[in-house]
């Protein structure tokens, strides 16, 4: 005769009545992430049997959907004759969607060239200040991101001022020193730029698993860069000839947008952190101030500002995104895999390695960006 065990309880609880069974700990699990906080029963006759219909959907959050366009959302007070536009530039700047579960995350890329596009097609907007807070990114991503800021000057003739807060390093500067202006407040970390591709040997670590690669390729070259073994010297040659010509190109672009750096040194971009004074003196940034300085001087630029009055600021924002002063940041970082689970740099072959231009002292922080 089969024995029938009944537990009484609520989800969640842990209980039992000590049955330290693991299949039946398994489905005491299952019926946890079923049921959820409700009371149930479970009959144990190789069956499950419960107490009245029970609904085993699992609602997961959806990502959030993209509210229509990006709208312009004015914050605090101001002359609306003299509008200047924040466009805002935070986190990791990779071409690639920031999605997740319960994540309002978009691509950088994509999303710095609508604002781009709204700004333009607003007449009110007279000049645009580029609030800089990122330690840089992708080196396509942000060459894509220069040209379409470049575009936008050349088609508007507005002015432009970058106003680096926190952190802009690497492409977040290269970015931001295509702007006619460039403000740095008291406490900002900049330079850093350079050119990083984050390869990693995991031969023996794959070894400890029993885990053996079984490679079939045609092209000697076709894994260059592979983590199943130690780079070749051919390789690595190959490698760093492209990252060279790739930071070649980002200091080209710095110099021709700000002719009056100092690097005669070699010190200036050789990949180094600066701290706002010290940009200065090497005429990477024109002065200190901060984000207010900058909106301030973005109008004057625009001859908006002439009167001494306060312009009107908007940021664009879409609909489930609200604006209520002009540091407010959209949340950029996907839910899926933030601080869950550690990171183990190059250990997640589904994060491929790209050429980057960041300040990068945690060698897992382009995860950050889901990439």
């Amino acid at each position: 005769m089969p024995m029938e065990r009944k537990f009484t309880g609520f989800a969640g609880s842990g209980g039992g009545e000590g049955y330290a069974m693991g299949r039946l700990l398994l489905l005491f699990g299952l019926v946890i992430l079923t049921c959820g906080c409700q009371r149930f029963l479970v009959r144990t006759q190789n069956r499950v049997a419960f107490d009245g219909p029970v609904d085993s959907r699992v609602d997961i959050p959806p990502v959030s959907p993209l509210a229509g366009p990006v709208q312009p959302v004015v914050v605090g007070e101001g002359n609306p004759a003299g509008r200047v536009a924040v466009i805002d530039v935070d986190g990791i700047l990779l071409n690639t969607p920031f999605v997740g579960p319960s994540s309002v995350g978009e691509n950088p890329v994509a999303l710095f060239r609508e604002k781009l596009d709204a700004a333009e097609a607003d007449g009110c907007v007279r000049a645009v200040v580029l609030r800089v807070n990122s330690h840089g990114g992708g080196v396509a991503a942000c060459i894509a991101m220069r040209r379409d800021l470049e575009r936008f000057k050349t088609r508007t003739g507005r002015p432009v001022v970058a106003c680096l807060l926190d952190t802009a390093t690497g492409g977040a500067y290269y970015l931001a020193s295509a702007a006619d202006q460039i403000l740095a407040t008291e406490a900002t970390v900049t330079g850093g730029v350079g050119v990083i591709l984050n390869l990693f040997n995991l031969k023996d670590l794959m070894a400890q698993f029993n885990i053996l690669p079984q490679l079939i390729k045609a092209g000697d070259l076709a894994d260059i860069g592979t983590s199943s073994r130690p780079l070749k010297d051919d390789e690595k040659q190959i490698l760093q000839t492209m990252a060279e010509e790739f930071y070649a190109r980002l200091i080209a672009d710095i110099k021709r947008s700000r002719p009056g750096v100092k690097a005669e040194d070699g010190t200036t971009f050789d990949g180094r952190i600066f701290t706002s004074t010290q940009a200065r003196a090497r005429g990477l940034v024109d002065g200190v101030g901060d984000l207010d300085t900058a909106i301030q001087l973005a109008s004057q630029l625009a001859h908006c500002g002439s009167d001494g009055s306060r312009p009107q600021v908007v940021l664009y924002r879409r609909g489930n995104d609200p604006a209520h002063s002009v540091y407010a940041v959209t949340a950029n970082v996907p839910l899926q895999g933030a601080g869950i689970f550690p990171s183990l740099p190059g250990l997640d072959r589904t994060k491929l390695p790209t050429f980057l231009s960041m300040w990068q002292p945690e060698l897992s922080m382009e995860k950050m960006g889901g990439k």
